[in-house]
């Protein structure tokens, strides 16, 4: 099948194969072609260029998008969409005056979450999360990183896997698994650090590796949850297991997780409200990349990652939602670039490559998603139509998009 997107006002992030991820200065460049087409066959980009160019023979499908522009969807890279319930009450509390880590004292937060996954049914929870992998597909998320973490238990942690694997195989969507047993301690466990270790290392691990349901592991590295060295020991057995790290660090202090990540190849950085000149040396010096989640700042209220300090040492920086009943609960990418232009400085050039092609880095598919180029999967986005690209983070309120295509199927 051969689907040609004809009169394109502008064709957003247009890259050569051997570009994967952008950093520094070059965040600031958003290569794009006027007055464009697309040429998609079956589930890949087969052809693009200036219309003069454009093709006439064996098309099976046309589409004159004129006025509009065509960029690649989002790739979120930092979700927990699967869980059960929502936790509205804690948003009052905050409202009320209490903080994120007085709520989670008294045993909301995530302990609060992983109550209410383990007393709903499998069948349950994919229903919950099927809605929310729906609702962002719409938004133009085109591939996403779900995350479990609210089991802290052997039971609780393989069932959202097993929900993160039924999700992947029932939707067009690129989608990558984290297991993220080291979310918290349980209740039980607060007083045995290394015992709740000792059952992500020697029970979950092993059964995860079996049946093959995560590419990555995560650790919320931060006071209050897992140490640096807890931390390190974790990685270093998912690394043992064949999975690659990607850590949440630096949320609200800079202890030393973002060296030990980097000693560990880590994919990711994720959080990074609070980062030290040091911790951006150690970065420099990587491959890994760096994660910012606006949406998670937004709404707590913390300080937001900066972005224009870790740009301007050259850093690259991608952007991704943190979806999850606590501290993010939307999956709209389109108010993520929004806010980082906003509250962030980003210009909406570093923004959207912060969302396409270095998102995808960080859950390692930039070979095959985040930019227009010959090859990688057609998942693009259609807007509505629009005087330049700086219109979406611009009308931040405003629903811009006309039509979302994943991996050639239509979504809306």
């Amino acid at each position: 099948m051969k689907t040609l997107l004809i009169n394109i006002k502008e064709l957003v992030q247009v890259r050569e194969n051997d570009i994967l991820k952008v950093s520094g200065a070059e965040m600031s460049q958003l290569p794009t072609i006027k007055n464009a087409y697309l040429l998609i066959e079956d589930d890949l980009i087969a052809d693009y260029g200036e219309m003069i160019n454009c093709p006439s023979t064996n098309i099976d499908i046309t589409i004159d998008v004129k006025g509009k522009m065509v960029l690649p969807t989002w790739c979120d890279s930092h979700t927990h969409i699967v869980y059960a319930g929502n936790r509205e009450q804690e948003f009052v509390d905050r409202i009320n005056g209490m903080s994120y880590e007085e709520i989670a004292n008294r045993g909301g937060g995530i302990l609060n979450s992983a109550k209410k996954l383990n007393e709903t049914s499998e069948q349950e929870l994919y229903y919950q999360s099927k809605n929310r992998l729906e609702e962002i597909m719409k938004l133009g998320t085109g591939a996403v990183e779900i995350k479990s973490g609210y089991g802290l238990s052997v039971e609780g942690e393989l069932k959202m896997l097993r929900v993160i694997q039924k999700l992947k195989s029932n939707y067009p969507i690129e989608i990558k698994a984290s297991f993220l047993g080291a979310h918290a301690f349980p209740t039980e466990f607060k007083e045995n650090h290394q015992g709740y270790i000792d059952l992500i290392i020697n029970e979950m691990l092993p059964t995860i590796s079996s049946e093959k349901l995560a590419d990555f592991i995560d650790v919320f590295c931060e006071l209050g949850y897992f140490s640096v060295s807890e931390t390190e020991q974790i990685m270093k057995a998912g690394n043992k297991f064949g999975l690659i790290s990607k850590i949440h660090v630096n949320q609200f202090n800079s202890i030393g997780g973002v060296k030990v990540a980097i000693d560990n190849k880590a994919l990711s950085v994720d959080h990074l409200e609070v980062i030290s000149n040091e911790d951006i040396e150690i970065l420099k010096n990587s491959k890994t990349m760096p994660v910012a989640l606006p949406s998670c700042s937004y709404f707590l209220g913390i300080p937001y990652t900066p972005a224009r300090k870790m740009i301007e040492a050259g850093l690259p920086l991608a952007l991704a939602t943190d979806f999850n009943p606590g501290s993010s609960p939307s999956g709209n990418m389109n108010f993520v670039v929004a806010t980082a232009c906003i509250k962030m400085k980003m210009t909406p050039e570093e923004a959207i490559n912060a969302a396409t092609l270095n998102g995808a880095f960080a859950m390692a598919i930039s070979k095959t998603h985040g930019s227009i180029t010959i090859g990688k999967k057609a998942s693009i986005i259609i807007t509505k139509p629009l005087n330049s690209i700086y219109e979406l983070p611009y009308a931040f309120g405003s629903n811009l998009i006309d039509s979302v295509i994943i991996e050639g199927k239509v979504i809306i």
